[in-house]
């Protein structure tokens, strides 16, 4: 009925905006052409590797991406995968034009779509590297060394994340500690808050064992009793996260973009907001380079990205 109205009043409205010397004009209604909604002209893709929830990473990246706009001119927008495998997916299609990841996952896009890394954070500690770290319930009195979990079921973040997966697999491996030793290794659920999953499981005695980035701990205060939680073990550190730009983004973009964060001063008030909700307190320059150590422990643990 509704269609037929629609039809009754395009009729009357053709009819009547004829004038008496004016033919009518023929409206075929059975051809129809789809709108098709395009993204606005220069934008630029931003995004954080989905290591927390999308919430969350809006929450610490907000602020930062704002900053960016206003400091380039340019448009900056922030993009949020699903999953770490979607984040890749997105930067080989041309998708993600800024892309801020854990340094695994930095070198696996280097390689297959060759970003360059620009630059890199230094956390809150004061410290341009960051560790893994392996949990489990304080009231786990079975587990009190790394030797301990062996036969025991671990979860982890992701099979890219750097402190979630990587470098504890490293960390178990020099301690003779081999994949096989474990009675299970899973890795969280779904889209994003992997390391958020990975503390509560531990916590609800799903999973013996976790592993996580330091820090992670801090994001779930207020949700669980933390100090129900026990590190039982912290990794060696290696670079911290990286900005990377894609191989098709104007150099001369990527420089204002670089410029703009290794400007942010913790000094400033206005700065210092946004840092602090980005949980670090500066960015320094960075190149390809800096990332071999990571690149060495790929080839330890036999992974595609060291070929």
């Amino acid at each position: 009925m509704r269609l037929n109205r629609v039809v009754i009043s395009l009729f009357f409205l053709v009819i009547w905006g004829c004038g008496e010397n004016e033919s009518a004009v023929k409206v075929d209604l059975t051809r129809t052409e789809q709108v098709r909604f395009t993204e606005a002209p220069g934008k630029i893709a931003y995004a954080y590797l989905p290591q927390y929830s999308h919430t969350e990473s809006y929450t610490r990246h907000h602020g930062l991406v704002q900053y960016l706009r206003k400091e380039t001119g340019l448009n900056i927008q922030q993009v949020f995968p699903d999953t770490f495998d979607q984040h890749m997916k997105m930067v080989g299609e041309n998708r993600i034009d800024i892309s801020f990841s854990n340094p695994f996952f930095y070198v696996k896009i280097a390689q297959a779509y060759n970003v360059q890394a620009f630059a890199r954070i230094v956390e809150v500690a004061g410290k341009d590297k960051f560790r893994g770290q392996i949990i489990c319930r304080r009231d786990n009195t079975a587990i009190q060394t790394p030797a301990d979990c062996r036969n025991k079921r671990w979860i982890a973040v992701d099979p890219s994340s750097a402190g979630g997966y990587l470098y504890p697999l490293g960390f178990f491996l020099k301690q003779g500690i081999l994949r096989s030793d474990f009675k299970e290794i899973a890795f969280a659920p779904g889209p994003g808050g992997k390391q958020e999953k990975v503390i509560f499981s531990v916590y609800a005695g799903k999973f013996d064992i976790g592993t996580i980035r330091e820090g992670a701990l801090d994001v779930v205060a207020g949700k669980i009793d933390v100090p129900s939680i026990r590190v039982i073990a912290r990794t060696d550190p290696f670079p911290g996260w990286v900005y990377a730009a894609n191989k098709n983004l104007d150099p001369d973009v990527v420089e204002k973009i670089r410029q703009a964060l290794v400007s942010l001063d913790f000094n400033h008030p206005l700065h210092r907001d946004i840092l602090e909700a980005a949980d670090f307190i500066k960015v320094i320059p960075s190149q390809d380079h800096d990332f071999d150590p990571v690149r060495n422990l790929s080839s330890v643990l036999g992974m595609e990205t060291a070929q």
